[in-house]
């Protein structure tokens, strides 16, 4: 019987984290090697922000290059994880009445295969994506991850990837900025005192939270991944924050693990 799985949000931050060996890597290879091993893997990615609601179900998903203006190294990497069609269908029966799309276009995009390539780099673990809804308010969304808590006495690791604090309008292009901006610090601390206390009901409309959540949640793709993770914890878990940090003064690189 597979032991319960973490639950993991992981801050990805800037793509070439993929080749780079620094504090947020390292703390995700430590991840990787310190949990039970997954049977599969379910992420929800920043990055597959689309109307409706759709799940890969490619047998070999492909490696997507979501990105432009990087070193041709980073265009070279791979990430050819098994798909999971199975457990696709399993998913899109456990959210019914929602209508799910199984989708064989997309693949693991760089908010997926980024972190995965530290967390797991053998690339043995089958991953499937489970796409956000543009069109749905922030409580869609913490709701379809209540939904998939199951999924944890599987063994199967759900992963949200996005960035607590991500506005790329204030972000130091090519430097780094000796200290992060003070609202950035304001508002991830906000939000770690209301993820210890299990209070989900502010981070969910997070739009009431002040100046600081609308300078740090310009746009929400890459907030609501951790709502899905946020909405998986059973009572009595522990939250924890594996992996802590800003980049660029404006991108936080925390990590949130649930149990």
């Amino acid at each position: 019987m597979p032991s319960r799985m973490p639950a993991l949000f992981l801050g990805h931050g800037n793509p070439m984290n993929a080749l780079a060996s620094n504090d947020y890597t390292q703390g995700w290879r430590s991840l990787g090697r310190n949990m039970p091993r997954p049977e599969a893997i379910v992420c929800v990615s920043a990055h597959w922000y689309r109307p409706g609601t759709a799940v890969t179900v490619n047998e070999s998903p492909r490696t997507i290059h979501d990105f432009g203006g990087f070193p041709p190294e980073l265009y070279r990497m791979q990430y050819p994880a098994p798909g999971a069609p199975e457990l696709a269908r399993q998913l899109q029966r456990m959210l019914t009445p929602l209508a799910v799309q199984g989708d064989d276009s997309w693949g693991l995009d760089h908010g997926t295969w980024a972190v995965l390539c530290h967390l797991y780099p053998d690339a043995d673990i089958p991953v499937l994506q489970l796409g956000i809804d543009e069109t749905q308010p922030a409580q869609f969304h913490y709701d379809l991850g209540e939904k998939l808590a199951p999924l944890r006495e599987e063994g199967i690791l759900i992963v949200g990837s996005g960035n607590l604090v991500h506005n790329l309008h204030t972000y130091a292009w090519g430097k780094h900025l000796p200290e992060p901006y003070d609202w950035a610090v304001r508002f991830e601390a906000r939000a770690r005192e209301l993820m210890l206390a299990g209070d989900h009901a502010p981070l969910v409309a997070y739009e009431t939270l002040g100046e600081d959540a609308r300078l740090s949640i310009p746009t929400p793709d890459h907030y609501l991944p951790l709502l899905y993770v946020l909405a998986t914890r059973q009572v009595g878990e522990q939250v924890t924050f594996p992996v802590q940090g800003v980049d660029g003064g404006s991108i936080s690189m925390l990590a949130v693990q649930v149990g």
